[in-house]
């Protein structure tokens, strides 16, 4: 019997000396947008094709002949052309080549993106004038 409480003792002692310290601060979860992004853009998978015609119905029949006809009417500076064409040319290789929506999606705003550079850099030296 005392070697039971002896031991008993010695399994409580050795709890308390083997317990690890818990911090008493729980530490701040960092909100990454562009992870968000990306992890939404892999849940897009099952509206691939959506996105594919979404992108070049966009593209094709909307913001490519608005850049066009802004390099057009204004500077016709032939490197805004090739920025345009790679632009539109990008967002349709991608989706031809049947990629992922999480990179079929990026490739597509990064395009508008560029796009809206384009017209922003044909029509700034205009208002400024």
């Amino acid at each position: 019997m005392r070697d039971c409480i002896f031991a008993f003792r010695k399994y409580i002692d050795m709890k308390t000396i083997a317990q690890t310290h818990v911090p008493s601060y729980k530490p701040s979860i960092q909100f990454d947008l562009l992870s968000k992004f990306f992890k939404w853009c892999g849940e897009q998978e099952k509206n691939r094709l959506g996105w594919l015609a979404l992108s070049l119905a966009v593209h094709g029949c909307i913001i490519t002949p608005i850049v066009v006809l802004t390099i057009a009417m204004t500077s016709n500076n032939f490197l805004l052309w090739i920025a345009g064409m790679a632009a539109m040319g990008g967002t349709l290789v991608v989706n031809l080549a049947a990629q992922p929506t999480k990179t079929t999606i990026p490739t597509f705003f990064l395009s508008l993106v560029i796009d809206l550079a384009i017209v922003i850099a044909c029509v700034l030296p205009l208002v400024t004038q």
